[in-house]
């Protein structure tokens, strides 16, 4: 039970500094796209650190499910979208809890959101796994 509270209360302290944008974004898929595009270029660069590799799945997950959702392929709800949408926003964003400038520990908090949010999504995510394989 505690897991899922600290989990609620990091996915409300993103919320509380990145709500607004994220609304914004949500509702115009060309935002979305270009969302998606530069969290592409960040995991890019961040792609030599073996240290960022457990965030970097995760967020291409949502990348995948992102572009299936948006190509009609493969529909996932509002609120998740929202809450992908969210993680990746702050992801990318230099303004956030703990700054990127420090290293990976500059990148544990962008984790930390990242994995509260995959937690928060699992059911779906696992749902759009399932869907991804039975297309191969």
């Amino acid at each position: 039970m505690e897991t899922t509270s600290k989990t609620a209360e990091m996915i409300e302290r993103a919320k509380a500094l990145f709500g607004k944008q994220v609304d914004m974004i949500v509702r115009q898929e060309q935002k979305v796209v270009e969302l998606v595009q530069n969290v592409g270029e960040k995991l890019a660069k961040l792609a030599q650190n073996p240290k960022v590799k457990r965030l970097t799945e995760p967020v291409q997950i949502f990348i995948r499910m992102i572009r299936a959702h948006f190509k009609g392929e493969h529909k996932i709800s509002f609120g998740t979208l929202g809450l992908i949408v969210l993680a990746m926003v702050y992801f990318l964003s230099p303004i956030d809890f703990i700054p990127d400038f420090l290293g990976f520990f500059g990148f544990a908090d962008d984790l930390s959101i990242v994995l509260a949010v995959y937690a928060k999504v699992k059911d779906e995510v696992e749902v759009f796994l399932e869907w991804e394989k039975s297309k191969l």
